[in-house]
């Protein structure tokens, strides 16, 4: 049985088109605040990520950014967290925010917060993880990706032996419960990849 106790949030470092968004975000940030989890997340002040990683602080809670040093400026990382680590390159920066989380949630976001989101459900189809991978689906956002995945099960690119456990979200009040649900589930021995082991991915 694992806790949650630190929760890696991916998302979009602009705000999109639709208010909700950003209003998601400032609410997931009140919510892990509120339950004591230590919010792991990309860095920057900007978009999503600004407001998820502001609304922890602004509650009492802690932070973790983890940035690479090539996107310091572009995407002004905040200095206001507790804790914000410099990485080389992204793959050492996705490798951190992988070690040092229990789960991962997926807010809106784009190419990045995909590419990011994806990874861990591959590395979880592969066995190399039991954390849960769990998509926000404000306003249906993730619809789309949903509607993919299933395809690819139809179409058994994703087949039964090699399945993909994707936790949904439509309201940000059931995000956490779901996460610790998930997380009482998994073994311990199951819970980390091992760091020789992320280091080769």
């Amino acid at each position: 049985m694992s806790t949650i106790k630190t929760v890696c949030v991916y998302c979009g470092s602009g705000p999109g088109t639709n208010p909700n968004f950003i209003e998601a975000a400032k609410a997931l940030g009140k919510a892990l605040a509120e339950s004591k989890i230590r919010l792991v997340y990309g860095g920057g002040s900007l978009g999503l990520m600004g407001a998820v990683a502001t609304s922890v602080l602004d509650h009492g809670g802690t932070v973790t950014g983890i940035i690479p040093d090539f996107l310091r400026m572009r995407e002004n990382a905040l200095t206001r967290v507790q804790e914000m680590v410099v990485t080389p390159d992204m793959h050492e920066r996705k490798r951190l925010m992988f070690e040092r989380s229990d789960a991962f949630v997926a807010l809106p976001g784009g190419l990045g917060t995909l590419e990011e989101l994806v990874e861990q459900l591959t590395w979880q189809q592969l066995g190399r993880h039991a954390k849960p991978v769990l998509l926000a689906n404000v306003d249906g956002f993730w619809e789309p990706l949903f509607s993919l995945v299933a395809h690819m099960r139809e179409t058994q690119f994703i087949r039964a032996g090699l399945s993909v456990d994707i936790l949904k979200a439509d309201k940000i009040e059931e995000i956490i419960p779901r996460l610790r649900a998930a997380a009482a589930q998994i073994p311990d021995s199951e819970q980390d990849l091992a760091p020789d082991v992320a280091r080769r991915l």
